[in-house]
């Protein structure tokens, strides 16, 4: 009886954990199941060393306040498209491809305030037709 309670406990942390930490980014009918990035540590890592990234999954870091931010793919595997997006849900700026790197790598920066940033696989932005001033829903 005592190992049923255990296991019953686990699998309700894990739901709730799971469904805690994700949410859905939407641009009109197409959403994305993303992962948040809150934490300090979760933002330093991001996507880093991650081989795979489902076709409607990605990332999405949450910030208190809008401000200009910056983005690189250090130790990241996989190409991204990388969109900022402010406090209104409109999108502000947005990168396309942006490509893997080890060493030196290059900033990305927004030149508008975003408070959201969101990755997802290369090739969505314009496979979706995503574009600065999109809105966007959160839910």
């Amino acid at each position: 009886m005592k190992k049923l309670f255990i296991i019953l406990l686990i699998i309700l942390f894990l739901i709730n954990g799971c469904s805690y930490n994700q949410k859905k980014v939407c641009f009109e009918k197409n959403c994305f199941s993303v992962k948040l990035a809150v934490t300090d540590e979760e933002k330093i890592s991001g996507l880093m060393n991650r081989p795979y990234l489902d076709k409607n999954a990605g990332m999405l870091f949450v910030y208190d306040n809008e401000d200009i931010r910056s983005f690189w793919m250090k130790n990241t595997l996989i190409p991204l498209d990388i969109i900022w997006i402010n406090g209104n849900m409109e999108i502000v700026f947005i990168k396309e491809d942006a490509q893997p790197c080890r060493e030196e790598c290059p900033s990305i920066t927004s030149e508008k305030k975003a408070k959201y940033i969101l990755e997802i696989n290369s090739g969505l932005v314009k496979e979706l037709n995503i574009k600065v001033g999109n809105n966007v829903n959160l839910s």
